[in-house]
This record gives structure tokens, sequence and C-alpha cells, in this order.
């Protein structure tokens, strides 16, 4: 965003009284606060329901409900609200070898990577077992109360991972060790619409990936010579699932080492990841579709 447009000390008495409320509340006006400053009544919504997520009474204490943040984040690699939420967690007292990574929590929290990672990739696949094994008495039982306010931060925390990548949010200049918030690329540092994008490792990695679309795409076409009865719709179909497949999953091999001790350590079983439900191509139930 151009500096212009966000607001500065001028900005009208409404925003500008929005922002001070973050600056007392928070310490800090950070970016998320800063960019959403361009709508200020979806800013006041949104300011309002953080403060009521994060600061106001509820049954989890303040340094878990920011622990909890920080896990959600690290499910999509969002690390620059972990970081946020790392100081966040410091600040409010809690135990700084957490921040080590999960293996270094409490085994109550650590309880919640099975349904983090479900609602933030693939949630058609949660049921109420995974409830019924978090609520089970015992010794790192949840309580419901506990639970509710537990999924909610989860799951405002993924969407505010989308936010900030579709955004393009950096770090704050104080922010230590300024992590940038990029996902994980196919094509590391060189992005296709950079000025160089036909030179160098980004443009030779998207070049290999067309060249192995269009392989695999040859042998679908072969298959179907040598298969009977198969409609043009349904190859239609097979081409369509082949070119997605290969513009969702990255390279694992590929992945942002900085992300491996900034923000990977918080989460478990990171390969894990989306995968489409609807099987297209394949016998299946019908996907149940609320219009």
């Amino acid at each position: 965003f151009p500096p212009r447009q966000i607001p500065q000390e001028g900005a009208e008495s409404g925003l500008r009284q929005l922002l001070i409320d973050a600056f007392v509340s928070a310490g800090r006006v950070d970016n998320i606060t800063m960019i959403m400053g361009l709508h200020p009544q979806y800013l006041s919504s949104f300011w309002k329901t953080q403060y009521l997520l994060l600061r106001m009474d509820g049954p989890l204490p303040y340094h878990k409900r920011h622990y909890i943040a920080i896990m959600a984040a690290a499910r999509h690699q969002c690390s620059y609200l972990v970081g946020l939420h790392m100081e966040e967690f410091l600040q409010v007292g809690g135990n700084p070898a957490w921040l080590e990574g999960l293996h270094r929590a409490p085994q109550k929290l650590r309880n919640l990577n099975e349904i983090n990672k479900l609602l933030a990739h693939r949630p058609w696949l949660l049921t109420k077992e995974h409830i019924e094994a978090l609520l089970k008495p015992g010794e790192d039982s949840w309580s419901l109360a506990e639970l509710v306010q537990a999924l909610v931060l989860l799951t405002h925390y993924h969407s505010l991972a989308s936010f900030v990548f579709g955004c393009g949010i950096n770090p704050e200049e104080e922010q230590d060790g300024g992590h940038g918030c990029r996902p994980p690329s196919p094509h590391g540092d060189n992005s296709p619409a950079s000025d160089d994008s036909t030179g160098g490792s980004g443009g030779k990695d998207a070049m290999r990936e067309v060249e192995v679309l269009m392989e695999r795409m040859k042998l679908l076409r072969e298959s179907q010579l040598e298969e009977e009865g198969v409609t043009q719709e349904e190859m239609e179909t097979r081409f369509e699932q082949e070119k997605t497949e290969s513009l969702l999953v990255a390279p694992s091999d590929l992945t942002d080492h900085s992300l491996q001790s900034n923000v990977l350590c918080f989460v478990e079983d990171p390969e894990f990841g989306y995968k489409d439900f609807t099987r297209r191509g394949e016998q299946a139930p019908p996907t149940f579709r609320a219009q």
C-alpha cells in the first residue's frame, strides 16, 4: 500500500480514536490495524472481537490464548502472526520455554494439535469424537467453556493468516528478526511476477513446472486413446484435476528454511495439508452443497 493511503495523524476523529484505543490496549498500532483502518467500520468490528477474545474475562488464561493463536498461525506458516503473539505471550507472563516449540508446551495444549490441523486444512473431517476426546475427564481434559474459546481462537487466527497473506502485511520495524510473512513458494525468493521472471531460478522453476504439467497431460491423452468409453467431459475433468494439483502442491524440499526454526517448531505433522474433498473423477458419495 502506498504510504499516503495509510491513516496518518490527520485521520478523521472516529478512526483516530480507534487507533488510540488500539495503542492504549496493546501498546502499539500494528500493521494489521493500520491496513484495516482503510475501512474504519470493519476495523471497529474486528478490534472489538479481538479485544474480547484476547483481553476480556474468559475461561482461558491470557498466556494460553496467545499460545493458541501461535499454534493456529503456525499451521498456515504465517510468521508475522507467530512473531506478534510470541511477544504478547511473554508480555502477559507466559513461560519462555514454551516458545522453544510445541513439544515444550503442556500436554493439554498439545492435545489441540489434531483439531487445529483439521480446522486449518480439512474442516469437513471434524467429528464429534474429536470434541469428546478433548472433553473426556482426566488430568489434561478441557472444560466445555475452555474448548469453545479455544476453537474460536483457532478459527479466528486461521482466517487472520489469510488476511495477512492477502494484503502482504510485513512486520513492524521494531519487531525483532523482521521475519517476512510470505507463505512457502515453489519459486523461492524469485517470484514469477517479478521483472526478471523469465530469468533466474524463479523463471526456470516455472518453466520446469509447465513442462511437467504438459507431460502429465500427454500421458492422460494417451491413456484416453487406450480406454474405451471415456467421455469428453470426464477427460476435461481429469485435465482440470491435474492442473489444479500441480498449482496447489509445492515441492516439500523447497520450504523456506527460516520457517523451520521460527514457525514449524509449533507444528506437528507439517505434511498434513489441504486435499480436495470432492475427489473428482472417482466413484464417491455426492458432495452436499448448500446454496
